[in-house]
Order: structure tokens, then sequence, then C-alpha cells
């Protein structure tokens, strides 16, 4: 469908989720919305139709029979979601209802309207650009306080922001070395390329940190923890503590934990993943051994590992073993620290530079300061207007980075400042992709189709 049919005709959806509810919204934007809104409506009140004005009344059939007491609302363009003529119809949920309100409102001259086509219209009217419509989806769909704060930034123009400040100096560069081929005498070659050199390098960074996909992966997906450790030192306790609920079998017996058992909770905003594991050790049979495989698939693939020891206890052989796998992505954590039992563990074997924390499972002592920790490992560390989360914008920000890279290795080859500009031009290009000025229809489509029909 071109965008010039889609501007010509009036479309309808359900704009709440189907099933059972206290309020149906069925939404129309189009030329048509006005007809729909005073042929489908009888207001109560009888005056003109003011735009902006939620009034009470009934939804009507064509014989002007009541199928539902009713809230309805006219919004003229261009001071709608669309910047089109928009009328909104608020019944009382139903699945029946809310089939019987959208055939009714079809049947004066409307289509269905497409999956996200709604905020398609908002796109290509301008009200929003690319990267704004596809926040909106984001915001819908958040899974923690972290990545609904992104995605709201992103919705109010947090990204378009700083790719647009990126693409402005990118054209000042591009305005420069035109300058210099139009008056040679005037402005030498030497000093456009330090400047254009010195601007591509910053530039460049900033698009890297800007799209960090380990960073955007948190935001959008949360933290994922692994909890690591030869059986009984307080693993599943810990997982209970940290959850606070009884989610992991506890008992004296080793082994116990034969699977990975995965739960999610919310602190300060952000998601985190918790997966306890089984204890590795020498497996006394086949079932536990593939535990302990998953076990050791699930501390490489994480984000942070908390190795949990025995702090009542010397360091075993086995826990020495894992000691020699930690990392940069591994925090100690001493349990039991209530409990005190001869020399206890020996922290001089611990690895250099490695960080602990103590705890006690048990009675739940530390559990808070190990969580907002955890917390504060992974704040970002760039400006979250900054911080790009759709993959679409990283791989277009990654592309330019690129580009400015070989602006930056041109300039050190001596190559004349004039190839440098077809470099910049293609960053600019890329940058625009983004905010969906230079976007192709077919990528405009790969968006909006992943949207729900109403939005």
């Amino acid at each position: 469908m071109t965008n010039a049919m889609i501007h010509q005709d009036t479309i309808a959806a359900i704009a709440t989720p189907q099933g059972e509810g206290g309020i149906l919204i069925i939404r129309v934007s189009g030329s048509g919305a006005k007809r729909v809104f005073q042929r489908c409506f009888q207001r109560a009140n009888k005056g003109e139709i003011q735009s902006h004005r939620l009034y009470f009344g009934h939804v009507t059939d064509e014989q002007n029979a009541h199928l539902d007491e009713a809230m309805g609302v006219f919004m003229s363009a261009p001071n709608s979601y669309t910047r089109e003529d928009v009328c909104e119809l608020h019944c009382h949920g139903g699945r029946l209802l809310a089939q019987r309100v959208l055939s009714r409102v079809l049947k004066e001259d409307c289509r269905l309207a497409q999956p996200g086509e709604f905020t398609r219209r908002a796109f290509l009217n301008g009200r929003i650009d690319l990267s704004e419509a596809e926040a909106v989806m984001d915001l819908i769909g958040a899974g923690s306080e972290q990545a609904a704060r992104s995605a709201l930034n992103q919705l109010e123009g947090g990204v378009s922001h700083f790719v647009m400040g990126l693409k402005d100096r990118l054209t000042d560069l591009l305005s420069l070395i035109e300058a210099g081929n139009d008056f040679p005498e005037e402005i030498e070659e030497q000093d456009i390329k330090e400047q254009v050199r010195e601007q591509t390098i910053e530039i460049a960074a900033l698009l890297r940190q800007a799209s960090d996909e380990d960073a955007a992966r948190i935001v959008r997906d949360g933290i994922s923890v692994a909890l690591v450790g030869t059986p009984n030192v307080g693993k599943s306790s810990l997982l209970n503590a940290l959850l606070k609920q009884d989610r992991a079998i506890v008992t004296p017996l080793p082994g116990t934990t034969r699977d990975v058992l995965t739960e999610r909770l919310h602190v300060n905003g952000m998601l985190i993943e918790l997966s306890d594991t089984a204890g590795q050790r020498d497996a006394g049979d086949e079932v536990e051994q593939i535990g302990i495989d998953r076990a050791r698939k699930t501390q490489h693939n994480a984000d942070l590992v908390l190795l949990v020891l025995d702090s009542s206890r010397p360091l075993e052989d086995e826990d020495r073993q894992l000691l020699k796998q930690v990392d940069d992505r591994t925090l100690i954590v001493l349990n039991k620290t209530d409990i005190q039992q001869g020399a206890g563990i020996d922290q001089t074997q611990f690895p250099s530079g490695i960080q602990t924390a103590s705890v006690c499972a048990l009675t739940g002592e530390g559990i808070d300061s190990l969580l907002h920790r955890i917390c504060d490992m992974f704040a970002p560390q760039e400006s979250v207007e900054r911080q790009m989360t759709v993959q679409r914008h990283i791989t277009c920000a990654r592309d330019a980075a690129a580009a400015l890279d070989r602006v930056v290795l041109s300039i050190d080859q001596g190559d004349p400042v004039d190839l440098c500009a077809i470099d910049l031009m293609q960053a600019l290009s890329t940058l625009s992709e983004i905010t969906g000025e230079s976007a192709t229809e077919s990528v405009i489509d790969r968006i909006f189709a992943r949207f729900c029909v109403g939005k």
C-alpha cells in the first residue's frame, strides 16, 4: 500500500487489549473521523461539537438503537496523535461489545487499520520521527522501570536530539571542506584536515559509547546473575533471600539442586534475572553431571557471577578450582557469616583485586546491600539521553562510526581532503536512517509490522 493510499482513507481499530475490561476504546483516524463521530455516537449535549472535549452519550446502530452507554471525543487535525482528524469511543469492555461497536464504525466508509498504522501516520505526517515511533512499542513492551524510562526518553526525542546534534556537526565539516574548495587562498587544506580529523574522532567515540550493545541489552532485558559454587554453600538459600520468598528447595543434602532455576526481581527500577545453579563438584551420577554442565553454561553467559563460598569453613579443593575461573564479572559472596567455626575461610587465597560481599542468607543480613551493589555495578555510565537500545539504531550508529574511521584513515594517509567528504556524507546518510529521513520504504514497513493493531 502506498503512502498516498494510506492518507486517502479513514481507518479504525480497537485501541485497548482484547478481552473483558473496564473500558474499550475504538480509535478512528482520517478525513471521515468526524462523520463517524456524528453518526455512531449520540451525545447527551446536542450543541456544536468541540474538539478535544469528552462527551457523555451512547453508541448507536444504523437505526439509532443504543449499543452501549459511552464517552466520546473528537480531536481535529493537526492537534491529534496522527495529525489527522481523530475520534475515540470509550465503551464498556467486553469481546462481544468490542466487535459490535467496531463493526458499526466500519460501516461508515472506514477500513480496519493495519498493525501500527496510527503511529505510521503520525510519522508520515511529521508529528514524530522514526526513532520516536519505534519508542512507542518499546514503551508498551518495557519489562522494567529502567526500560520504560529509556523508551520514554526516546519517545520524547532523546535519541533524535543526540543524532541531530551529531548530524549538524558533520554538516558543518562538509561545509568547511566546501569552503576550502571555493576559497583555497584563504583556508589552508592542512587546517581543514586537522579540524575534520579531530571532530570525526570525537563523534565516532560518542557514537560507539551510545551504541554499546551490552548496555542496551541490560536496559532492555535486565542483568543476568548466576549463583555458582560447590554443594551446600547456600546458593539456593541465597536465591530465596534475594527474592524474599521460598522459591528454591533447600536441604542439607549435597546435590539437591539438579537444574538451573531462574527467577526475576526488580530493584531500583532495574530488572535482575537470578539463576540458581547446581553445585559444582565431581558428579556422583549422570543426572547431576547434566546439571553441572548447565551450571557452567549459565556461568559463562551471565553478566555477573556470584561465586558463593561458605565463610565458616576453610577453602576446599573444589572451591579453589572455582576461584581459578574468576574474572571481572565475578563477585565473591561470603555466606553463613552467622556461623563461627575454627579459623573460617582464608581470604588471602582469593585472586588479587576480586570484589567480595558478606551475607547471611538465613537471617537476611547483607542481602539488601548486595542487591543495591549489583545495581550500582550496572548503572548506566553514559547519559540516558544518548543510550541507544534499538538494534537498528545501534547498527546505524556503528556503521556511521566506521565511515568516520575511514575519514581519519584517509587523512592520515595524506589523501586529498575532498575524498573525506565521501565518507562524511555516508556517515550523515546512515545517521539519517535512525530518524527516518533516509530510511527506505522496506525498512519502514518492517518497523511498523511489529506494532499491534490499534497503535
